[in-house]
């Protein structure tokens, strides 16, 4: 059996760990005893209670992401939990802390070493179940929208894929930032939690054509911001359909293609293709992208913000949930619980 790092930091005390010793399906999966790690200097360990399910988790255990993670590891990118041991130089945390918190990998587990600087308080009003589901959906579109697109109050803001986790929070975040948001989504059960959500307009781009739904509702001046989770067939459409100046925002290609942008339209439309790439700012800029997470977490706090948590699984049941997300059956963000 290969020994995972924290092994040569034997605690005495046990956890349970989802384990990828082979790249494959998510059924492939498997769930083993390890020992709980101690911090390093600079590192918290969480007590986890919660960890977030992400589209890319899918991919990183095929060995389909960007970033390939030499086995045996653990999948999962997001947590919230309570601190239950700090490393030396560590200030910003103490024992007993509520945090959530981000790591590439590593996070279906029972309890986890992170960076203190990965870190982010959850304030109270704010439940585990909700805290461990927002770090990368609502980090990645609150960067994309603020910080990348600058979208403006009165804005025509489009959300692609805008049922799922990443969708789903650029529809609630452009309303709550002043835009007019239209979802594009693939049934109309998913538009339907669209519209709960605060989107203004809606189109089943299974059933319509993506373009002339936009003319219809956008018209001549187009779509201002793209906020583009998707890629594949759709991305063309879309952006053919911003406005002058507008801003398409690249975030992922959960249809599994790469679009080819023909690069006359960036002239013709004056826009620009901007890509979010969120975990690398969140890595070079920590404490911007800590207050971009504080700004969420009280928005969350307020009930100004309420994400969707669709369904929780156990963390034995990972595999499952893994599942779900792959075959696009989730509406909004799942979650497995310690």
């Amino acid at each position: 059996m290969v020994a995972f790092p924290e092994e040569t930091h034997r605690t005495g005390s046990r956890m349970k760990a989802v384990i990828c010793r082979a790249y494959g399906p998510p059924a492939s999966l498997v769930v083993e005893d390890l020992p709980t790690p101690l911090p390093q200097p600079g590192e918290i360990v969480v007590a986890v209670k919660a960890a977030g399910v992400n589209f890319p988790d899918t991919l990183i255990v095929q060995g389909k992401y960007q970033f390939k993670p030499e086995p045996p590891f653990s999948p999962g990118a997001e947590i919230a939990g309570v601190v239950a041991a700090t490393g030396d130089g560590v200030t910003d945390f103490a024992v007993g802390d509520r945090v959530a918190a981000s790591m590439l990998w590593g996070c279906y587990r029972e309890s986890v070493a992170v960076p203190a600087t990965a870190a982010y308080r959850v304030p109270e009003g704010v439940s585990d179940t909700i805290a461990a589901a927002v770090t990368l959906t609502y980090g990645t579109v609150y960067h994309g929208l603020k910080d990348r697109a600058q979208l403006r109050a009165g804005e025509t803001l489009l959300v692609l894929g805008a049922a799922g986790g990443v969708g789903l929070a650029a529809v609630e975040l452009g309303r709550l930032m002043g835009a007019r948001v239209i979802a594009a989504a693939s049934s109309e059960d998913k538009l339907a939690t669209c519209r709960r959500y605060g989107a203004d307009a809606t189109i089943d781009y299974e059933r319509e054509d993506l373009r002339a739904a936009l003319k219809r509702i956008a018209g001549e001046r187009g779509v201002d911001v793209v906020c583009d989770p998707v890629g594949g067939r759709y991305s063309e459409p879309a952006f053919r359909s911003i406005a002058w100046n507008g801003r398409h925002l690249v975030i992922g290609f959960a249809s599994g293609e790469i679009p080819r942008l023909p690069l006359n339209l960036t002239l013709l439309k004056g826009a620009a293709v901007v890509g979010v790439f969120w975990g690398q700012f969140a890595r070079l800029d920590p404490a911007a992208h800590r207050a971009n997470m504080d700004q969420v977490m009280a928005w969350i706090a307020a009930g100004r913000l309420q994400p969707l948590v669709s369904k929780t699984y156990p963390l034995a049941q990972a595999a499952a949930a893994l599942d779900d997300m792959m075959h696009r059956r989730v509406h909004g963000k799942v979650v497995l619980t310690a």
